[in-house]
């Protein structure tokens, strides 16, 4: 089904966007190196682009796999086989064959083109000492091995993109394919098949020269005495597209990419919707990196618009009900790992997001915005707010949850009460985070919990929700008492009476004494009404211990309360004013 989908998406994109994707044969990739001939086959000039700067990418013959033997790419490779150039420490010999190798795959392909006729001239006559002699040849960049190819000067096209190259190169690939047709699982037709797929890359994770989603490079993997390949029969001109398309997405840059935890997740819809897709990328992304210091304001315009997006895929027609694929991948070895696999419709995805983001919708500071990135979200379950120090399977699980509608892993309101307690805060998004966990447990009937509100709800009843208020009337006393105080009943008792209430509530209530004797009248009076109308919706005994749900209720109680006095104070002073 996977592979499927990425099939039709490189046929979809052929004839929405002819170009934008490689044909068989071909990929695109940047060339540090070029070298510039005249139709002599003499060196006109030699362009270097370091590795930051070379952000040009070419249509090049695809890349061969290499193994330990001698094997040359068409028309580039690096500087060894290109040049025959030695390094420090190389092997002579070897090198020789390489060099001999790429002159040999040139010449069969047999074109009259005048640029490939100046490249054959220039490899059986250039003078290696003397290229280095050039004072556009710089030996740092060239002992790094780097790729090299050939354009003819003024020319804008490599001489492996010029069309009667291109066609010759075409020829050739048809006579290296293999004679024996079997049934391609994919398109259920006959084909050649590929016996090594080639790689994925830009799986975050993974090794850089790329991975593989098929691949049989061990015993244990094969059966009835099959290679490679055999084992999951895929043509060749398939196995090419699936790759060309997955290493599209993947790109540097993709707006259909994001990184969730360890998942680098690709998403695309099935007749191309870029309003769909962009809105996902909004809402699923954090383009920049993740700091507690980092303005919440930043991007939060594109989050919204992204939002209104999905809120308008309520709408019924026929592009609604086309499908949406979101695919997590994660690196494992040499292969890739597939974490998550959803496919869905517009309608469908759109529905859910929304449901997700009306669950994490609860009361914030004036500063905060209300739409939060997943990534942001999952940040704030991190020490140091580093997504990196996420549990590597959350991010999936939890990207799961909201696709699906389902109830959140429970890990993860797990992880949000920990970093709570680690903290001794309540932060924004976690508060949303809790929220939204505890309310769909509610709703799936796995609590017996008051479903809770965005903002302070004063009729909840829950022993947990009613004592959290309790503790943040008991914190706001004890700050108004003592202004210039450094350290609050928060930091010293709150994983204690969120956990164990019973063994803290009798402190803190002889505490409070003391503090409410140094407010003045009127408000001490006020403070006083608050704590009887809480404290009367407090059971005779309370528990000796909360459960997670019900010390997660505490915590958003304590942040419902706490967002309210801060809300209450700006109205008073706005009256006062």
């Amino acid at each position: 089904m996977i592979l499927q989908a990425l099939n039709r998406y490189y046929e979809r994109m052929q004839e929405a966007h002819p170009g934008e994707l490689a044909e068989f044969g071909f990929e695109r990739k940047a060339i540090p190196v070029i070298i510039q001939l005249n139709e002599n086959g003499e060196v006109h000039q030699i362009r270097i682009d370091s590795d930051k700067d070379s952000n040009t990418e070419y249509v090049l013959p695809k890349a061969i796999k290499k193994t330990s033997g001698v094997a040359s790419n068409l028309l580039w490779d690096n500087a060894e086989y290109v040049l025959g150039l030695v390094r420090d420490g190389g092997k002579p010999e070897r090198v020789a064959k390489q060099h001999q190798a790429f002159i040999e795959r040139v010449e069969q392909l047999g074109s009259d083109d005048k640029g490939l006729q100046a490249l054959i001239r220039f490899l059986h006559s250039f003078d290696l000492q003397a290229l280095q002699q050039r004072a556009d040849f710089i030996d740092e960049t060239f002992h790094k091995n780097p790729n090299v190819s050939f354009k003819l000067a003024n020319d804008t096209k490599l001489i492996c993109e010029r069309d009667s190259v291109r066609d010759a190169i075409r020829l050739s690939f048809v006579s290296e394919s293999p004679e024996a047709q079997r049934t391609c699982l994919i398109t259920g037709q006959d084909a050649n098949l590929e016996r090594l797929h080639p790689p994925i890359k830009g799986v975050w994770g993974a090794q850089s020269s790329g991975a593989n989603i098929v691949s049989f490079n061990l015993d244990a993997f094969a059966s009835f005495n099959k290679k490679q390949g055999d084992n999951s029969p895929v043509g060749a001109q398939t196995a090419f597209k699936y790759t060309e398309s997955l290493n599209y997405l993947l790109r540097k840059g993709s707006s259909q990419r994001t990184q969730l935890g360890d998942a680098s997740t690709v998403f695309w819809a099935e007749k191309g919707d870029t309003e769909i897709e962009n809105a996902f990328f909004q809402v699923m992304s954090l383009p920049d990196k993740v700091s507690k210091k980092d303005d919440p304001n930043k991007n939060a315009r594109k989050v919204k618009s992204a939002l209104e997006a999905f809120y308008r895929g309520s709408r019924i027609s026929d592009e609604d009900n086309q499908r949406f694929y979101v695919l997590g991948l994660a690196p494992n070895a040499s292969r890739i790992a597939i974490r998550f696999w959803k496919v869905s419709t517009i309608k469908d995805i759109s529905r859910n997001i929304r449901q997700h983001y009306e669950d994490i919708c609860i009361v914030h500071p004036a500063q905060e915005v209300p739409e939060i990135p997943l990534p942001r979200l999952l940040s704030h379950l991190c020490l140091e707010y580093k997504l990196s120090n996420l549990p590597p399977n959350l991010s999936g699980e939890v990207a799961r949850s909201i696709l699906d509608n389902n109830p959140y892993p429970y890990t993860l309101l797990a992880a949000a009460m920990r970093r709570n307690k680690a903290e001794q805060h309540v932060s924004f998004p976690r508060a949303a985070i809790i929220k939204a966990c505890l309310n769909r447990q509610i709703r799936q009937s796995l609590s017996s919990l008051t479903e809770l509100t965005m903002a302070l709800d004063i009729n909840n009843t829950d022993t947990s929700y009613v004592l959290g208020r309790w503790f943040a009337t008991l914190e706001k006393i004890q700050e108004e008492s003592h202004p210039s105080i450094n350290a609050t009943i928060k930091d010293r008792y709150y994983g204690a009476i969120s956990s164990s209430p019973v063994n803290v509530f009798s402190i803190l209530d002889r505490l409070k004494n003391h503090h409410l004797a140094k407010l003045e009248k009127s408000h001490r009076t006020n403070k006083e009404i608050l704590l009887g109308e809480i404290v009367g919706k407090l059971p005779a005994r309370l528990p000796s211990q909360f459960s997670l749900p019900e010390q997660s209720s505490f915590s958003i109680g304590y942040y419902h309360q706490r967002q309210d006095f801060f809300t209450s104070k700006k109205k008073s002073d706005q009256s006062t004013s």
